[in-house]
């Protein structure tokens, strides 16, 4: 079986947090929690959830570069996108449509888009 990452984007301009989530309409924040919810439920009784997160912004980055000596610790993301990944599953699945049929319950559990990508194979 081979693994997928799906990852949920975030424009860069914004930065939602748990705290920033509580502006948002309480019963709209209660319906996402639970088609989220619903949705890792149906993941794991699937037995295809590997794992699932979501992930503190780009600020909060530090960027570690051990290429030289000394290795560096810069703050910030690697990279200036206009997008960021934002939260993400890693699922296992028999091939790539059935991937694709659960990033397209993730789309409608979050209301966002979700971009998959199968992770690479062990050489060998």
């Amino acid at each position: 079986m081979t693994q997928y990452f799906l990852a949920l984007p975030h424009d860069s301009t914004e930065e939602p947090t748990m705290e920033s989530m509580q502006e948002m309409d309480p019963a709209a924040l209660e319906a996402l929690f639970a088609a989220v919810g619903d949705l890792n439920t149906a993941l794991q009784e699937s037995g295809a959830l590997i794992a699932a997160g979501g992930l503190q912004p780009p600020s909060t980055a530090i960027t570690v570069d051990a290429t030289g000596n000394p290795p560096t610790r810069t703050p910030g993301p690697f990279v200036e996108a206009a997008e960021y990944v934002g939260g993400f599953w890693l699922i296992e699945a028999a091939d790539d449509e059935t991937a694709l049929g659960w990033a397209e319950k993730a789309s409608a559990a979050v209301q966002s888009r979700i971009e998959v990508r199968a992770l690479q194979e062990q050489p060998g």
